[in-house]
C-alpha cells in the first residue's frame, strides 16, 4: 500500500526523524497508526459502555434532583468520608 502524505504530514515526519524521535519515517507512521488504533478501540469501548448504560436504564424511572437532595447527598458523602478518615487514623495508631 502506498499513501501520499500532505506537506504538513511530511514535514512532521521529517522533524521526528531529524530530531531523533524516530530512526525512520516508517517508524513515525507506524507509531501514528498504533495510536490511532488504540484511540479507536477506546472509542468503541466507550460507545459500548454508553449503549449498555442506556439499555440498563431503559424503562427505569428517573430521580428528581432538588437543591435539598443535593445538599443531603453532599452531607452523606462528607459523613462517609469523615468516618473513613477516622477509621484510617485509628488503624495507623
Amino acid at each position: 500500500m502506498q499513501i501520499e502524505l500532505t506537506a504538513e504530514q511530511r514535514e512532521f515526519v521529517r522533524r521526528a526523524v531529524e530530531t531523533g524521535r524516530h530512526r525512520r519515517a516508517e517508524d513515525a507512521v507506524h507509531e501514528a497508526l498504533d495510536l490511532w488504533i488504540e484511540r479507536e478501540r477506546r472509542r468503541e469501548e466507550l460507545l459500548a459502555a454508553i449503549d449498555e448504560g442506556e439499555a440498563s436504564s431503559a424503562g427505569c424511572e428517573g430521580v428528581v434532583i432538588t437543591r435539598e437532595s443535593m445538599q443531603q447527598l453532599a452531607k452523606d458523602v462528607h459523613e462517609r468520608g469523615m468516618a473513613r478518615l477516622t477509621e484510617k487514623r485509628s488503624r495507623q495508631r
